[in-house]
């Protein structure tokens, strides 16, 4: 494959339904010059690549794209019908129709209207299916009131009539360098059947054939409509407050800083601020979580959760194609390309698979009668039959069909993962490395002890309010706010600046102050006998312990308290069923992380500097697999080390954007679902592997040992490629945040339920 050179650019590619059409359309740009980083998302309709346009220009890579038969279109404009003949038409679901050319149609990661459906039997592949059944059924009919060898001649034009679109394909690919496809296999299969004078089953392989693509474009369709449930979660319209009034109007082209009405029984348009009102929000579309949500003024909305109970005026903070489901979808969209290992073994060893069954056919249809002297008709035959079940279209499909059945899922239960390389590496995990603040705790620590030992406990929150002014960590918002609750105003401070995994320190009235760890106060010679034992008892209460320091004297002592989340025990206990060891990672002193270790049943390594939560990442990585969650903020050097980094957060940009994958609700007994997820995906995967495999190689001894024929050799492909995409359409009713042994109601436990 030649390396493009230039910016990456983007289509939209419609009519593909399965795995070979990827492969189809990948094959025919890499071998244009100045091409590369080809990645063709099937779910997602997407081809993405880097090109040389000195070398090769955009158009001329979607010329080679319709020249297979496909339909292509720029990034941002109309799709484009598939050519009539080839596959069906836009969509890639035989139950969508295609839009006029010249109709406008939003992009996948924008929330467009439904497309709207028609029957099977209307489009393209459903009529063939019909044609191709009729003219069957004709020629049987022949055979009662015509001469037989009249009557046999009948199901010659039903061959071909049904043959022709796929013949017309086979070409089409094979002029692009791709001889060794289904279509190319079909088309030898069927005219050898012709010439050998088996015409009844060269009809009904054609037949069989054209069900079987039907069917595959059904289910291609079924997966993608988890992701066209994303999109249409939200509402078209907003109800934008305008003075004293609202008027509707279109929900992707509120602006933040707007206010909208989101009256009870109605979809929230935007994600946004409540600014007024107070009612439950049912959040399960966006993040699966069942229980409603209490909203009320400073609460986050999500756009696509539901008021359930009163009126709420919401400020919009995002926009339409960066709120929550816009990212979710551009995610699980991105999620594609990163295929799992597995899945590209595979695609490397189907290129060499086809060629070696062809050369294997050929031995068959050759060898017996040279060498000894067997009939060329009967071993012809079996070499045809051969053919078909070589194709391996059920095998290209297994693991990108679990894979999209799995992230679709995923998104459902509020669990974004990134592609199938991290679901991969997440059934392997052997253990759990846990941040404490914000993932094992709320991350809403409080103030709870001030001790002052130079001035008034006022001088130490308002000097300690300013040094956090501009702080992020929940400590610092915690002091502020104690600071505000006693209505106390922050120091006027300048130069504030972070010291990670220590504190905070600035400069008041030209004199330094710090808020840091009794580490950094050490390190600072700060600390008395007399502090240390105060430290220590505020530590043994479960207490986090800020020094106040003034010109490196201490000015005072600060405790916090972060309770545990309410599920974290829960959490642990999921992991240790499934047979993964839990533990917790803290820059926290040790007093205070034993305390909630203990209470959580946790091992624990306390005062961790952010390079030292690294290193005991590697430490882990050393014998285990090892999982880190954490907050996508403070923990990221140590998500990154992991085999798999799992950001908390409820939407947030990092949580979205960081990290292998991230949980959308704050609940930490999600990463036990995760892994539920992720090792049910990989079984479902070996399902069908060995479904694939096990069907052909069945009948493959059975078609050289002359047992089967034909038409037993294409439902052989077609029906392991269909029998594959069914299993992985379970993994859409799995419900992986089920708590062990108790799944909801009507969905499996596992996908091997």
């Amino acid at each position: 494959m030649s390396i493009g050179n230039g910016p990456a650019r983007e289509w939209r590619v419609t009519g593909m339904d399965c795995g070979a059409c990827a492969a189809k359309v990948r094959g025919a740009v890499e071998r244009l010059p100045g091409v590369g980083n080809v990645d063709v998302a099937l779910m997602a309709e997407r081809l993405r690549l880097t090109l040389d346009v000195s070398r090769t220009s955009p158009e001329s890579v979607e010329k080679a794209v319709r020249g297979i038969g496909f339909g292509i279109a720029p990034e941002g404009a109309p799709p484009e019908r598939p050519r009539k003949g080839f596959v069906m038409p836009e969509g890639a679901a035989p139950g969508a129709s295609a839009p006029p050319a010249a109709e406008a149609v939003p992009r996948q990661d924008a929330p467009p209207a439904a497309a709207p459906r028609r029957p099977w039997y209307r489009n393209p592949k459903g009529r063939l299916v019909i044609a191709a059944g009729l003219l069957l059924a004709a020629a049987w009919a022949a055979q009662l009131v015509l001469p037989a060898d009249i009557a046999h001649q009948a199901f010659v034009p039903a061959t071909l009539i049904g043959l022709f679109p796929v013949a017309r394909r086979a070409l089409a690919t094979a002029r692009a360098g791709m001889p060794f496809t289904i279509e190319m296999l079909m088309t030898i299969a069927t005219l050898g059947a012709l010439v050998i004078g088996a015409p009844e089953e060269a009809a009904l392989v054609v037949f069989l054939f054209a069900v079987g693509e039907l069917l595959e474009g059904l289910s291609a369709g079924k997966a993608r409509d988890g992701i066209r449930a994303l999109r249409d979660l939200v509402p078209g319209t907003a109800l934008l407050e305008v003075g004293r009034h609202t008027r509707q109007v279109a929900a992707d082209s509120l602006a933040p800083g707007q206010v909208v009405q989101v009256r009870p029984g109605d979809r929230v348009p935007c994600d946004g601020e409540v600014i007024e009102g107070i009612s439950g929000v049912d959040e399960s579309p966006v993040t699966g979580e069942s229980l409603p949500a209490l909203k009320e003024p400073g609460a986050q909305v999500f756009a696509g959760s539901i008021n359930a109970e009163a009126l709420l005026r919401v400020r919009v903070t995002k926009t339409a194609a960066d709120n929550t489901i816009s990212r979710i979808v551009r995610l699980v969209a991105e999620a594609e390309s990163a295929r799992a290992p597995t899945e590209r073994f595979i695609d490397r060893f189907s290129r060499f698979y086809m060629p070696a069954v062809v050369g294997a056919a050929l031995l068959v249809a050759l060898v017996p009668p040279l060498t000894l002297g067997l009939a060329w008709g009967e071993w012809g035959y079996r070499a045809l039959a051969l053919l078909l079940i070589g194709c391996p279209c059920a095998l290209v499909i297994s693991v990108p069909a679990s894979i999209a059945s799995a992230l679709s899922t995923g998104a459902r239960s509020g669990l974004l993962i990134k592609g199938g390389r991290v679901i991969e590496a997440a059934a392997g995990v052997t253990h759990v490395a846990f941040d404490k603040t914000g993932t094992l705790t709320q991350g809403r620590p409080r103030v709870t002890d001030v001790v002052a030992l130079g001035g008034s406990e006022a001088d130490v929150m308002a000097v300690a309010a300013g040094v956090e002014s501009g702080a992020s960590h929940p400590l610092g918002l915690a002091i502020r706010a104690e600071a505000g609750r006693r209505g106390l105003s922050a120091a006027p401070v300048t130069g504030a600046r972070a010291l990670p995994g220590r504190g905070a320190e600035a400069l008041l009235g030209g004199v330094p102050v710090c808020v840091g760890s009794p580490r950094l106060a050490e390190a600072r010679a700060a600390l008395t006998g007399e502090i240390r034992s105060r430290v220590a008892g505020l530590e043994a209460e479960g207490k986090t312990v800020v020094v106040v320091l003034r010109a490196h004297e201490p000015l005072g002592l600060i405790a916090l308290r972060d309770a545990p989340r309410a599920d974290a025990g829960e959490a642990v206990a999921q992991l240790r069923a499934l047979g993964v060891a839990s533990i917790m990672l803290t820059g926290d002193n040790a007093r205070t992380a034993r305390a909630i270790a203990q209470g959580l049943g946790i091992d624990h390594r306390a005062g961790l500097l952010p390079e030292d939560k690294v290193a005991a990442i590697r430490d882990l990585r050393s014998g285990a697999r090892v999982m880190m969650v954490g907050d996508g903020i403070n923990d990221a050097p140590a998500l990154a080390t992991a085999h798999v980094g799992v950001a908390m957060g409820s939407g947030t940009d990092v949580a979205l954007e960081t990290a292998d994958a991230a949980i959308l609700r704050d609940r930490v007994a999600d990463a036990a679902g995760m892994l539920r997820l992720a090792r049910g995906t990989m079984a479902n995967i070996r399902q069908n592997i060995a479904i694939a495999l096990g069907l052909k190689a069945a009948f493959l001894v059975t078609t050289v040992l002359g047992l089967t024929g034909l038409w037993i050799a294409i439902l052989a492909d077609t029906g392991a490629t269909v029998l594959v995409t069914l299993n992985a359409l379970r993994l859409l009713r799995f419900r992986p945040c089920a708590a062990a042994g108790r799944p909801a109601a009507g969905a499996p436990a596992s996908p091997e339920a």
